[in-house]
């Protein structure tokens, strides 16, 4: 048995205690400082209000505060479950409370831009608690089409995990499989995280199929808008294979789990698929956020104004290649130029 604490009490670093607890590891769930009314649930009554589960006995809960005693110098492995907007905040308590490198599994999605490149998250957490604490920590990330309200009521899952440290990925893939959760070795971080990342992104264009689909006049046989929806996934997939390329990341990472099957779990629900409905009910961004997406945190609308200045520099340099990524300028646009957002039809699926 091991011991494994959990920093961040969202629904994916909760749902996380699902395999973990059935394969008998001790399980510390460590809220950050938004997560506190769900760490009083877990302690009170054992329930984790926004899965609407009750979570697996024997899990001990702590608020924030307590992230250093939760850690102890037992915990054989910290999950990092923050949001990407947290990660900075993460990293300050990881830097506050480590005092010996622990193994770190990040379920936190998210990329880094620099001056001439972006990094994988992981890349960016290993340099920071380097630079700022000195520890070198051996780092891991999932990537793959897990949703967490299906994980918390243990449904079939498939994820990959992958680590630049050398066995790491399979000793965790050892120690977190079960019958309903799935874990498989890669040795692509550069395409996991990439894809981990980007389909939050692409699935805003895909959700704007659908807003475009009620915003116009119904048909006298009531057909839907699946075609329109499905060239743009297959045009973002196209474009995932462009910026992981740029990364050195590997083409099966896209056409498999953490692509693919990432975007396609993404696109059924949540919000990034929400803002794109609203785009293509015509709203901008703006008037999204200052409406009906108020006080939503919006994971690939944040990655796409992050990374913007980034993208726009490599496109214009030529490093990137312009042409092929269509969606992603009409995607830049819309979120960074407050304009609503078109589909640039005659651009897509222009391999040659």
């Amino acid at each position: 048995m091991a011991v494994i604490t959990i920093l961040g009490a969202g629904v994916m670093g909760s749902a996380m205690i699902l395999p973990a607890r059935d394969r008998g590891h001790e399980v510390r769930l460590v809220g950050t400082h938004l997560d506190q009314a769900i760490i009083d649930s877990a302690a009170k009554t054992g329930r984790h209000p926004r899965l609407n589960v009750k979570l697996p006995d024997g899990v001990k809960a702590f608020p924030y505060s307590d992230f250093a005693k939760a850690l102890g110098n037992d915990t054989d492995l910290l999950i990092l479950g923050v949001s990407s907007a947290g990660v900075g905040w993460a990293i300050e308590r990881l830097c506050e409370a480590l005092k010996d490198p622990v193994p770190v599994m990040m379920i936190t999605k998210g990329l880094m831009p620099t001056d001439d490149t972006i990094l994988p998250l992981p890349d960016f957490v290993h340099s920071e608690v380097k630079r700022r604490k000195g520890l070198a920590l051996d780092l891991a990330a999932v990537g793959g089409p897990c949703i967490a309200g299906e994980l918390a009521v243990r449904r079939q899952t498939g994820v990959v995990i992958t680590s630049r440290t050398a066995g790491l990925a399979q000793k965790l893939c050892d120690m977190l499989a079960t019958d309903y959760y799935h874990p498989r070795v890669s040795d692509d971080m550069e395409g996991v995280e990439l894809c981990a990342a980007f389909k939050n992104f692409f699935a805003i264009s895909v959700g704007w199929a659908q807003g475009q689909f009620e915003k116009a006049p119904k048909t006298e046989n009531n057909a839907f808008n699946f075609n329109a929806a499905s060239v743009i996934f297959d045009q973002a997939i196209a474009e995932m294979m462009v910026l992981a390329r740029f990364l050195g990341g590997k083409d099966r990472s896209v056409w498999g789990m953490p692509g693919a099957g990432d975007l396609y779990v993404t696109c059924q629900a949540g919000r990034n698929s929400r803002l794109g409905r609203q785009l293509g009910l015509g709203l901008s961004y703006a008037e999204v956020k200052a409406g009906p997406m108020k006080d939503d945190t919006i994971e690939g609308a944040e990655l796409g104004i992050t990374l913007a200045p980034t993208l726009k520099r490599l496109m214009a340099t030529g490093r990137l290649d312009a042409q092929s990524l269509p969606v992603t300028q009409a995607l830049l646009t819309a979120l960074t130029g407050n304009q609503k957002l078109d589909m640039p039809w005659d651009r897509l699926h222009r391999y040659t």
